[in-house]
């Protein structure tokens, strides 16, 4: 049973830097794969990035390589996602999710909590 709240999102000009935070309530929050995705209005939800229980390994999508670093820290209960070099392309809703996954996956579908979302909007 994991709560998760998410963040830091706001409205950001094209080559600026957002923090999201992801703050998780619940037992076991290092026992989860966490996640991060996305969506735009329209659109479905799009994979972002994630990280393993452990914090040391993590995978991201191609269009946010070199720009977005994802995080945890599990004495804080916390999961970050730095974003960097915004560009209007990364306006979207962005999620945090929570798998039992250990090692972290980018399938939607095998993330069992989710948050409500936090609004990203990049302006050119």
């Amino acid at each position: 049973q994991v709560r998760l709240v998410e963040s830091g999102g706001g409205l950001v000009q094209a080559g600026g830097s957002l923090r999201l935070s992801c703050a998780a309530s619940g037992r076991t929050f290092s026992n989860y794969g966490m996640g991060w995705f996305r969506q735009a209005p329209g659109k479905e939800r799009e994979f972002v990035a994630t990280i393993a229980w452990s914090g040391g390994s993590t995978y991201y999508t191609d269009s946010v390589k070199g720009r977005f670093t994802i995080s945890r820290d599990n004495a804080k209960n916390t999961v970050y996602l730095q974003m960097n070099s915004l560009k209007p392309e990364d306006t979207a809703v962005y999620y945090c999710a929570a798998s039992t996954t250990l090692s972290g996956t980018v399938v939607a579908g095998r993330y069992a909590y989710w948050g409500q979302g936090t609004q990203v909007t990049v302006s050119s």
